[in-house]
């Protein structure tokens, strides 16, 4: 397996990515629909929005992909008319490197829950970083926060880091992935650790 992009990983890629953008632009409603519940529980469902990164490296394994991947889809939320217009550009610019970062840090070659788990964190706190930059949480009591990045962290790990792979061992188990990269026991095997 060669190590750079091939134009068939960066299509599959977008083609993944783009359907978890329509998928992102989707979830916008439910995302308000759940801030009056109280208790952050629009900020668990928030652990959607890094899943295209995630999804997207599971399939193909390669450096590069989980930043393409997060670019892509917050391209396809914004084309589609994201209620957060250009700012949804940047911050799948900065979740999908803080993701990247992270799959960087075990040599792109780890690929089970924990390491998925920190990189869906990875993502979620450099969506962290941009709301507090932006000014949407610096007000927050301290326990109102601490909520919110729990709920936050919790939602990523669920969405990004359990969906993620799980949606990516049915994929392989169709055969589906075979074209990008054979699939061995191996593989199997990382999905589970």
């Amino acid at each position: 397996m060669t190590k750079g992009l091939r134009l068939t990983d960066i299509l599959v890629t977008v083609v993944i990515s783009i359907a978890f953008g329509i998928i992102y632009k989707i979830w916008g409603p439910l995302y308000y629909a759940l801030k009056p519940l109280g208790l952050h529980l629009d900020q668990f469902i928030y652990g959607m929005w890094f899943i295209a990164a995630i999804v997207a490296f599971l399939v193909i394994r390669k450096p590069g992909v989980a930043l393409l991947a997060e670019v892509a889809a917050s391209s396809g939320e914004f084309l589609m008319g994201s209620e957060w217009g250009l700012e949804v550009l940047i911050y799948g610019i900065v979740q999908g490197l803080f993701a990247e970062l992270v799959l960087m840090a075990f040599g792109y070659k780890r690929s089970g829950i924990i390491v998925v788990s920190l990189a869906s964190i990875a993502a979620c706190t450099g969506s962290l970083i941009m709301d507090f930059y932006k000014g949407y949480i610096e007000d927050l009591a301290t326990w109102n926060l601490v909520l919110l990045i729990v709920m936050r962290a919790a939602g990523s790990i669920v969405f990004s880091g359990l969906l993620a792979i799980g949606i990516v061992r049915a994929l392989e188990r169709t055969g589906v992935t075979a074209i990008l990269r054979p699939t061995s026991q191996d593989d199997f095997d990382s999905l589970n650790h």
